[in-house]
């Protein structure tokens, strides 16, 4: 079977940023408020985090309860990893994830400043600077014939779709405007080009666009 680069549950405000401006190791999303931007999901019955029975079915669920299956690995670009910005001058800093990350696959961190993998619980974290579709060669043959997870920032999921190499992609756009930030899009339209769509709005207020390659 192929192995897909899937771009799931990515999140966007209504004015399409994925990020506010001003990332710091307090605010990881900048101006923006990360609850705000995922309450739909953190609502969900299967989200990792619940600690209490209960918990909304249906679409928004199915899309968070999907967001693991059948992926061996996640690229994803530094600002998603931490903010630190240049040469690392901490190389204690392993992400904002603690001691158990979320991926429980190869993480390969696409930065112009290489530091040495390291390993958290079952996530090894790889710092890479390559082209976008040398890091998905090796994101794929880490991923031992599963897919591979596009995880983000804008900046990075737009890199990949400039060089035509992401295959499906979910995006969540939640209900606030932000203003400024990482942009992802102008409109979602921009991608009708070489994608089909469908659009569902969640009860939860949050519509859903699902594209997949034409």
């Amino acid at each position: 079977m192929e192995q897909l680069l899937k771009v799931q549950n990515f999140n966007v405000s209504s004015d399409g940023f994925g990020a506010g401006e001003g990332q710091s190791l307090e605010r990881p999303f900048g101006h923006a408020d990360p609850m705000e931007m995922i309450s739909w999901a953190v609502a969900t019955a299967s989200w990792p985090n619940r600690t209490e029975p209960g918990g909304s079915r249906g679409l928004d669920d199915f899309l968070t309860r999907d967001f693991h299956h059948n992926i061996g690995a996640e690229i994803m670009g530094r600002n998603k990893f931490g903010p630190q910005r240049g040469p690392w001058q901490d190389h204690e800093w392993r992400g904002w994830w603690g001691e158990e990350p979320p991926f429980h696959t190869p993480v390969f961190v696409m930065t112009h400043h290489v530091r040495p993998s390291f390993t958290l619980s079952d996530t090894t974290f790889h710092f890479v600077d390559d082209d976008p579709a040398t890091v998905l060669a090796r994101a794929r043959e880490a991923a031992q014939g599963k897919d591979v997870r596009l995880g983000g920032g804008a900046t990075v999921v737009r890199e990949f779709l400039a060089a035509d190499l992401v295959d499906t992609l979910h995006v969540t756009v939640s209900p606030l405007k932000l203003g400024a930030g990482t942009r992802l899009w102008e409109s979602p339209d921009e991608l009708l080009d070489r994608f089909h769509r469908d659009v569902v709005p969640s009860p939860s207020g949050v519509t859903h666009h699902l594209f997949w390659r034409k």
